[in-house]
């Protein structure tokens, strides 16, 4: 089952995706699950499979806006050198636990939305990730029942401000940059999707494949990621973890390629779809100033 969320005529609901049509399940269940975070967490995911058998699609996907596949997560946790490619590229040491970084729920972007390039930099790179979307709480779960807890996977562009994110040790500040978390375009069940060590994950920019890579290649796999995570917080339904990017980033390319206006970024993973965002200047805005001395606010 796919599911995606969207706005049509400014309302916001989700629904299931069949084909190139949605059938907007959200209006049924408003009152129980007003958004799609809300659906999984009261544990409406096998009632919302039977409707495709009963209903006829309300939309084409042309129709509506995607929408970042979870709007409201409550945590997104992104992996750093997660695939052997990348942190050999950027020259890291090896490490013995993951790399663990937050993005904020507000620098998301759906499927065909704006990617913007702010104008502090010109350093907008691409990742292209796997993320796993949480369908049920748990803290400190065994790494062999971790799996129990999916509820889906999507495709994710950790698109990153690459001199912004290198001004400390610190990565928050390159990975928080309005409107550079590509989210999309559909949240993919785990029956669909089969075995999450097998699938491909293919990055393009304006058509040149960039990144290649098996997730079987991850450092630290799916089950050992949530065990790790749920260690120290609690994840909650809805929550969402970035994976990971392969080798084969813009900056450490010789020379760099950066990301710029007009470009068309694809993130591609095997039986999950295609996320794809076009790249835009951030619209300059004014600079607040601080009164002078001695003036009064």
């Amino acid at each position: 089952m796919r599911l995606a969320t969207f706005e049509y005529l400014g309302r916001q609901s989700y629904g299931v995706v069949i084909g190139d049509s949605i059938i907007d399940v959200g209006r049924f269940l408003a009152d129980r699950a007003p958004d799609l975070r809300s659906a999984i967490a009261a544990n409406l995911l096998p009632e919302i499979a039977g409707v495709p058998r009963q209903a006829q699609p309300d939309y084409t996907l042309a129709d509506v806006r995607l929408l970042p596949v979870i709007p409201n997560p409550g945590k997104i946790l992104c992996i750093g050198l997660n695939y052997e490619t990348h942190r050999l590229e950027t020259g890291r040491a090896e490490s013995r636990y993951p790399a663990i970084f937050t993005r904020f729920a507000d620098t998301q972007v759906g499927h065909q939305g704006l990617i913007l390039r702010p104008s502090v930099s010109e350093q907008l790179d691409y990742e292209g990730e796997l993320a796993v979307i949480m369908g049920k709480g748990c803290r400190a779960i065994d790494e062999a029942r971790a799996m129990e807890y999916v509820a889906g996977y999507a495709c994710f562009n950790d698109a990153s401000i690459r001199d912004w994110q290198r001004h400390t040790h610190q990565f928050t500040p390159g990975k928080n940059f309005p409107s550079t978390g590509g989210f999309g375009p559909w949240m993919v069940t785990p029956d669909e999707v089969g075995e999450v060590t097998t699938l491909t994950l293919t990055t393009r920019l304006n058509g040149q494949e960039m990144q290649r890579a098996t997730t079987d290649q991850l450092i630290f796999p799916v089950p050992t990621l949530i065990a790790y995570i749920s260690a120290f917080t609690p994840l909650s339904p809805g929550d969402v973890i970035c994976t990971g990017t392969p080798g084969g980033v813009g900056y450490k390319r010789e020379p760099p390629v950066f990301m710029k206006a007009g470009d068309v970024v694809e993130v591609e993973i095997s039986h999950i779809g295609i996320l794809r965002n076009r790249v835009a200047d951030e619209p300059v805005r004014e600079t607040a100033h601080l009164p002078e001395d001695g003036a009064t606010v």
